[in-house]
């Protein structure tokens, strides 16, 4: 019997928003943090504010991006989520509307097979301001994760879907299993499981 299970990576699996960092070495951290919050609390349009959001990175250096992606802090209890789970016999993949540079780097740390997430464009060297990529709308997981059940052969029934934001709704759509982490109230209302403290790792217990 396969399984799934699919972690949003900002404030679920990284303690933090990857935007926010980013945003910090231009002083922008306070005006990106307040788009950011009103997209998870479901009160923007996901694609408007993450096109947005990117456009004021415009001008950092690549080689910065990755300095600060590969010095994110995970959140408690990552790393032993996802190896229990995978002890269960899951597959552990990460969906994230944040970006490449900072979820392939985690993939080798924390452990999971695979992430889908956004790419920032860049040219020499430099950002451009522009994002494309995997998860660009707010119905982007719910979609990605639809196409890994096909693929693997994996039932809603099977699935377990864990995250803190409205952007999470649609990948909750398709797990029974739907494990809010620290989130706002719009996901807590759909999550057949919150979590309140910041502790990953009673995860595979719960399920």
């Amino acid at each position: 019997m396969n399984k799934l299970a699919v972690f949003d990576f900002d404030s679920t699996l990284m303690d933090g928003e990857t935007i926010e960092i980013i945003a910090d070495e231009l002083g922008l951290k306070d005006e990106v943090s307040k788009i950011t919050t009103k997209a998870m609390n479901g009160e923007l349009d996901f694609f408007d504010s993450l096109t947005y959001r990117v456009s004021l990175l415009k001008g950092i250096k690549v080689s910065k991006v990755d300095e600060i992606c590969h010095n994110l802090p995970y959140m408690k209890g990552a790393k032993e989520a996802i190896s229990g789970l995978k002890k269960l016999g899951y597959t552990v993949v990460c969906f994230s509307g944040g970006f490449q540079n900072a979820t392939n780097y985690a993939r080798n740390i924390l452990g999971y097979d695979a992430d889908f997430s956004n790419i920032l464009h860049s040219k020499g060297g430099i950002l451009t301001g522009q994002v494309g990529g995997e998860m660009m709308f707010s119905n982007s997981k719910g979609l990605m994760l639809q196409r890994l059940q096909r693929l693997l052969n994996v039932s809603c029934a099977n699935t377990v879907a864990v995250g803190d934001g409205a952007n999470d709704l649609s990948m909750f759509e398709y797990a029974s299993t739907k494990i809010s982490f620290c989130a706002k109230p719009v996901l807590k209302k759909a999550a057949t499981i919150c979590i309140e403290e910041k502790n990953l790792a009673v995860i595979p217990d719960l399920i």
